[in-house]
């Protein structure tokens, strides 16, 4: 059987002489493994970096056995345009390190990220935009592997109005003035997730990643016995640096 796809490269590993074994977010059919014959090579290693466009063939003799890809040359190539950033470049490896972690092979949940990635991926040489995005992009994986948080109203009163914090363990939002007895308990909300048309700075981006990183790690890899990917902790430091 055979299928052929859009794709992300989110990574790949040598298998014997000269082979790679290609981890890839699809379109429509989430992440998905292949195998690649030559792809470790020198010549061939820059098209398959993390973060790449690419169209590609699957062929093999069981859906859900490992397959080989045929892949045609990368229609977007990312990390080649920041290798002088270094945020960017920790960016990229942090967006895919987390959707090869936090997702199994076949995930229907990974086609539903597809366009936002790839929004996410193009906005990458874009400094002072990409940093606001990459907070929504978690917020939204979140949501599309079902641990969304409820940010529409406060816990407490029911408004919509004033929220400020979000709980730890009810992943819903609260106002500050209503919780003032356990406040230092909360995770502050930056308002940028409310409101599309709040500014944003560099603490409020800090204070997203606090509240995403947090439900990552507690729901989708503690759920699934695994660490925060390092890399995602390495964007963290180096952005919290920048404050």
């Amino acid at each position: 059987m055979n299928w052929s796809d859009d794709g992300i490269i989110l990574g790949g590993r040598r298998f014997g002489e000269g082979g790679l074994i290609l981890d890839v977010l699809t379109r429509t059919r989430g992440r998905r493994s292949g195998l690649v014959y030559g792809g470790s090579s020198r010549k061939r290693r820059a098209q398959y970096e993390a973060g790449n466009s690419v169209h590609l063939s699957w062929t093999g003799r069981l859906e859900d056995a490992l397959g080989r890809f045929d892949v045609a040359e990368a229609s977007r190539e990312r990390a080649a345009h920041v290798l002088d950033d270094a945020a960017s470049l920790a960016a990229i490896s942090s967006i895919t390190a987390i959707l090869r972690g936090g997702l199994d092979e076949g995930d229907a949940g990974g086609s539903a990220l597809f366009e936002a990635t790839e929004l996410l991926l193009d906005q990458i040489e874009a400094q002072e935009i990409w940093p606001a995005l990459y907070v929504r992009w978690e917020l939204g994986l979140l949501s599309a592997l079902g641990f969304g948080l409820d940010l529409e109203e406060c816990a407490l009163s029911g408004a919509n109005d004033g929220l400020t914090h979000v709980s730890p363990k009810t992943g819903r939002a609260v106002r500050g003035s209503e919780a003032e007895e356990y406040i230092d308990r909360l995770l502050r909300l930056p308002q940028f997730l409310v409101s599309s048309t709040a500014p944003v700075g560099p603490a409020d981006i800090a204070d997203g990643l606090k509240l995403t990183g947090y439900f990552m790690e507690e729901r989708l890899f503690g759920g699934l016995n695994r660490g925060m990917p390092p890399e995602r902790m390495r964007l963290a430091g180096r952005i919290l640096k920048r404050i």
